[in-house]
């Protein structure tokens, strides 16, 4: 997928486990954003339009927290304000407005894999049938002690894993030249209940992305371009500072992209199994909030490894 950002979606709710995950992982992101400007992510002006008719439609259970006029991260990100009923436009029944961050993972990523390959991780590549034949590709040449599960879509098909609640979640989007200098998106669209609408625009070059859909159970990997052409349309009409009022033929199209989020249905796997005698942790299930959770929820997977290996017996 091609854009990334923290507007706090999925299942984070006050008190929940993934809410902690949030604001473990909104410092983390904060930082780098201030401070690591290699690392490719930056701050940003965000609006979120609200509209009680989305409550119960795909986008609206995706975004339910962000349609609370009071939600729990109004606390954590900074500015967090309400925007006055006569700013709202006619169909919309609500808006915030905060500072959040965006993430161009085209440079995040590859900053992520520098950072482990600098502490001593070992990346390889491989090909597994069975979650077990992972213990088998350690760089010692000796049976890894544990294995993290960590394969997203694949935990469906993986064997000895073979999650049958992980579905994906397809989200299209357009990656444009074009910047507006703000983050904003609205809780659905009239044109169907798995369609969005957002701008990101993301650090250091890397283009205005525009969403959006959230396509529960679709694994279609192409670009559709009717899809692709509301998509535009409703962005244009949700921010008009995308093309200086110019209209959608002022848009400046670099590519069209289809992401296939890694949704569990009922909810994040994050626990230890041993499988064939190999102690596993499994972490995966994030859908759409992988990002906004990583550090908090790596660090609670971390937790699981170390109680895992504590109770290994000695030999």
């Amino acid at each position: 997928m091609s854009d990334a950002n923290i507007i706090v979606v999925g299942v984070s709710k006050k008190g929940t486990e993934p809410s902690g995950w949030d604001e473990t992982t909104w410092p983390a992101l904060s930082r780098l954003a201030r401070d690591v400007p290699e690392a490719g992510i930056h701050f940003q002006d965000t609006t979120i339009y609200n509209r009680k008719k989305d409550v119960d439609s795909a986008s609206g259970e995706w975004f339910s927290e962000l349609l609370s006029t009071t939600p729990w991260f109004k606390d954590t990100v900074p500015n967090f304000n309400l925007l006055p009923k006569d700013k709202l436009p006619a169909d919309v029944d609500s808006a915030t407005t905060f500072t959040s961050v965006c993430i161009n993972t085209a440079l995040y990523l590859p900053w992520l894999a520098s950072q482990c390959l600098k502490n001593g991780v070992v990346i390889k590549r491989g090909i597994l049938k069975h979650i077990t034949d992972a213990a088998s590709l350690h760089h010692s040449g000796q049976p890894a002690d544990l294995i993290v599960n960590c394969t997203g879509l694949g935990s469906a098909k993986l064997g000895g894993v073979e999650d049958k609640n992980v579905i994906p979640a397809r989200g299209q989007v357009v990656v444009v030249r074009n910047e507006p200098g703000v983050m904003i998106s609205t809780s659905g669209c009239d044109d169907g209940e798995d369609e969005v609408v957002y701008v990101m625009q993301r650090a250091a070059g890397g283009g205005t992305v525009l969403g959006g859909s959230y396509q529960k159970g679709d694994w279609e990997s192409q670009p559709d371009p009717n899809l692709a052409t509301r998509i535009m349309k409703r962005c244009v009409e949700l921010c008009p500072e995308l093309t200086g009022g110019k209209g959608v033929e002022a848009l400046s199209v670099i590519r069209h992209a289809v992401g296939l989020r890694p949704l569990r249905v009922n909810g994040v796997r994050l626990e230890t199994e041993r499988i064939d005698d190999i102690l596993t942790v499994h972490c995966y299930g994030h859908g759409g909030f992988g990002y906004q959770s990583s550090y908090g929820c790596c660090a609670a997977a971390t937790k699981l490894v170390d109680k895992a290996l504590a109770s290994k017996p000695k030999l």
